[in-house]
């Protein structure tokens, strides 16, 4: 199979309810031919799936996992769809008109207009066809037209389902809760002191006492029929899952409590008989049952709460501007090279750059930033940012999934569904996980009533206990939820991890290498110091040798002359100017000769060096800078330096860094008198210069060769080599695009501390998913056991099926709602 013959799709999955449902889809999907990969998110209920639909169609999978039970959601439609309501239609000519008019459209695939309720709905290629077009040729028609929705997204429409499905659970969780407090007050009441009517009591009416229990049993069975309507079936076809278990144990109490009611109504010891019904049992495991699953799925909306805000971020319209009038059109319709305004108080609605006016922007939903950042005619704006002072006018560059809000939601989208390494064991221990449960329970409830003496009510109490206490959900759950939660915090923090795997090795990094130029340095030269002769006016020498380097494309040059524009001089013209590449240029300027250069050329010159300047030049050289020598009538006049200054924070960050016990190198193509300085000045011990960009990979390879994880922060562009071979690449302040190419995390803020604090969210996240994989691994290990009889072999208490099935129940609850501790996750940088 080729590469190119490969496709990539996530897909929702219904009918999943623990791991043992996703381990199982999981490992028979991945071993059909055609199928390069499949991994299944529980928390997000999605597959993800790399296959050759040349080798292996999508339905026969969908086929395959409906063969499992469960349900394949349809593929995302290669078509867009546009929602109208119609206003102007008075018969069936106008209809039609409008349909054979707009199906005549290059790209419409269809058009269906319906006339009693003024609405159509127009199906089309968004590559050929656009939703304004559509519009303007009904328009033309004569019909006025609204979008009758916001276009719709798969996410928002999950999140939709799941708000709807959690509305059913707590309708029908009520009264089955209340029923199961009837019933638990009916069966244990009178042994607590708690008086019960004659007529319903034990010792004067067992017949009653049961039907009783049966009649509140009953409804709450009914209202938790899905355990038996997916359990069962599960079971039949070889793949149990938690479900399986609920139905089996439950069951079981059940059959053996109705048994015991035919013998009380047969009069077959009725008074012994009642104090021997499990219906209590039963109802308010499934009661309890209920209970946490309806918690756990009130907890997991939350897990995807970060990229639902980052959606909410684009508005629903946006102001057009054109031909001087203003129009409010949906955002969908937004094409590149229109232009539309933002008001103060309103969010840029798509990617663009300013035409007129300045304002400041609010981009801390984006990246983190706290300050709002200035924007003048000129710059670019990013969607979904919000405007706080000035109005704009601002020209679409990036419009729908192009823009950089709709790239970040995807990228998050891709490391929610993505798995971390430290799942792998969670996943094979949950494959094996509910058949050995089985077994457990099955040879414990038979060796307690074979071996050790038992009546088959004790034996059968082992059994139900044993089978309601295990939690493959919690196992399930662990990962998953945490990488959701903790990727989500992520962006909202500016830092965008680009899988699970990358968010663990971030855990472990040991070694961080810092290009130097633009990453632990600004990246542009300034002129940081002049050092003029005796009695020389330092504004009047910078005159001439920004005048003298005006006209040079060097960078030095530039950066003298940006110092001398930033103090406001006049620079002459030059009467002559000479240049002499990689040694200086000689210039004349009002009456003056003016050299400025390297102090090699200078001497070239035959001019006389000064004591004081050569000092100084020693000194400039000592602490990283490059020397310009200036001279005036051939007389040495000034010393010059130029520096490519580093960052405000890079001290703190390499400190914090090393505080950590990371060990810190810096990579640079610099000399390494110039390395050195800039090294000592950020306290980095390790420094590697003279590199040429081509070399910067290698080096990498050799610090990962040393042992330990290694990571590379750059720009990810120049330096996307050396970032592809670290264990981690980190690209800073370079935005979304260069996300898919070459690195693993992505800093959208142009800031170094994004970089210790990327690697504390890592740490944060993986010792969150430790406490859950913990949580879930110990509450089986101990609970199973306990369940089991293992503390009444030495005279202690067995557990109670009640107690086990609530405990059960809450640990999944457990878990995601630990997990949601993430959601406020801070730096401490």
């Amino acid at each position: 199979m080729t590469k190119t013959s490969s496709k990539s799709v996530t897909l929702p999955v219904a009918g999943m309810h623990c791991a043992a449902c996703s381990t199982r889809i999981e490992r028979v999907v991945a071993a059909m031919d055609g199928v390069d990969q499949a991994s299944v998110n529980l928390a997000d209920a999605t597959l993800r799936l790399d296959y050759n639909p040349e080798a292996v169609p999508l339905d026969a999978i969908a086929a395959r996992v409906a063969a499992l039970g469960f349900t394949l959601g349809p593929p995302p439609p290669e078509h867009a769809v546009l929602d109208l309501a119609i206003t102007g239609m008075h018969c069936a000519a106008c209809s039609s008109r409008i349909e054979r008019v707009a199906g005549k459209l290059p790209g419409m695939v269809s058009a269906v207009v319906n006339l009693p309720g003024e609405t159509g709905r127009f199906t089309f290629d968004p590559a050929v066809l656009t939703r304004r077009q559509i519009r303007q040729a009904i328009a033309d028609l004569g019909f006025a037209t609204t979008p009758a929705s916001p276009s719709g997204d798969r996410l928002a429409e999950r999140q939709r389902q799941a708000r709807t499905e959690l509305a059913t659970q707590r309708r029908q969780l009520i009264p089955a809760l209340g029923l199961a407090a009837a019933l638990l007050a009916l069966s244990m009441g009178h042994m607590l002191g708690l008086p019960l009517p004659h007529f319903l009591h034990p010792d004067a009416s067992p017949a009653a006492f049961a039907l009783a229990q049966l009649a509140l049993t009953a409804p709450i069975v009914w209202i938790g029929r899905r355990f038996y309507r997916d359990g069962i079936p599960a079971l039949l076809r070889g793949g149990p899952n938690m479900d399986s278990l609920v139905a089996l144990g439950t069951g079981a109490a059940l059959a053996y409590s109705l048994a015991n009611l035919v013998l009380i109504l047969a009069g077959s010891d009725p008074a012994a008989r009642a104090m021997d019904l499990y219906f209590e049992s039963a109802g308010v495991l499934l009661a309890m049952i209920s209970l946490g699953k309806y918690l756990e799925a009130s907890a997991k909306i939350k897990t995807s709460g970060a990229i639902a805000a980052l959606m909410r971020l684009a508005p629903d319209t946006a102001t057009l501007v054109r031909d001087g009038r203003e129009e409010t059109v949906p955002i969908d319709e937004l094409e590149p090279g229109d232009a539309f305004l933002v008001r103060p108080g309103e969010r840029v609605p798509t990617d663009g750059e300013v035409l007129d006016g300045a304002t400041r922007l609010d981009e801390s939903m984006l990246t983190g930033e706290p300050m709002p950042v200035a924007k003048k005619t000129g710059d670019s704006v990013t969607g979904g940012t919000q405007n706080t002072t000035g109005a704009i006018v601002v020209r679409a560059t990036r419009v729908g999934q192009d823009t950089t809000l709709a790239r970040i939601v995807e990228l998050v989208r891709q490391a929610q569904g993505s798995k971390a390494p430290i799942a792998n064991l969670a996943d094979t221990v949950s494959f094996y996980f509910v058949p050995t449960v089985m077994a457990v329970a099955a040879v414990s409830g038979l060796a307690w009533f074979f071996l050790g003496g038992a009546d088959l009510s004790f034996s059968i109490r082992i059994f139900v206990a044993v089978m309601v206490i295990a939690c493959p959900c919690a196992m399930g759950l662990a990962v998953p939820t945490s990488i959701m939660v903790g990727t989500g915090r992520g962006a909202r923090l500016g830092i965008l991890v680009k899988s699970g795997a990358a968010l663990q090795t971030a855990g472990d990094i040991t070694t961080v290498v810092f290009d130097k130029t633009g990453t632990l340095t600004h990246g542009t030269p300034i002129l940081t110091d002049l050092v003029p002769a005796p009695g020389l006016d330092p504004d009047s020498l910078l005159t001439l040798a920004a005048a003298a380097e005006a006209r040079s494309e060097h960078p030095l040059a530039k950066a003298i002359v940006q110092a001398a524009a930033a103090k406001g001089l006049v620079l002459p013209s030059p009467e002559h100017f000479e240049a002499v590449p990689g040694h200086g240029v000689t210039a004349r300027l009002g009456g003056h000769t003016v050299h400025i250069g390297t102090e090699a050329f200078l001497a070239g010159q035959h001019i006389a060096p000064v004591a004081s300047l050569d000092a100084a030049d020693e000194a400039l050289a000592g602490a990283g800078k490059t020397a310009v020598r200036l001279a005036l009538d051939g007389q040495s006049a000034a010393v010059l330096a130029v520096a490519d200054t580093p960052r405000p924070e890079a001290a703190a960050v390499v400190a914090s860094l090393s505080k950590n016990g990371i060990r810190v190198v810096m990579l640079t193509g610099d000399d390494e008198r110039t390395a050195l300085a800039v090294a000592r000045t950020l306290g980095i011990a390790t420094v590697i210069a003279r590199v040429l960009p081509e070399r910067k990979a290698a080096e990498v390879a050799r610090l990962k060769a040393e042992g330990g994880k290694v990571a590379m922060v750059g720009d990810g562009i120049n330096d996307a080599p050396a970032l592809a071979a670290a264990d981690l690449g980190i690209a800073m302040g370079s935005g979304i695009d260069v996300a898919v190419e070459s690195c693993d995390v992505v800093l959208m803020r142009n800031d170094l501390h994004g970089v210790p604090a990327a690697l504390e969210l890592s740490r944060a996240v993986i010792g969150n998913i430790k406490q859950n994989l913990f949580w879930a691994f110990a509450f089986n290990t101990i609970g199973i056991p306990v369940a089991a009889g293992l503390l009444h072999i030495f005279g202690g208490p067995t557990l109670n099926p009640m107690i086990a099935g609530t405990a059960m129940a809450l640990s999944s609850f457990t878990v995601v709602t630990n997990a949601l501790r993430l959601r406020f996750f801070t730096p401490k940088g």
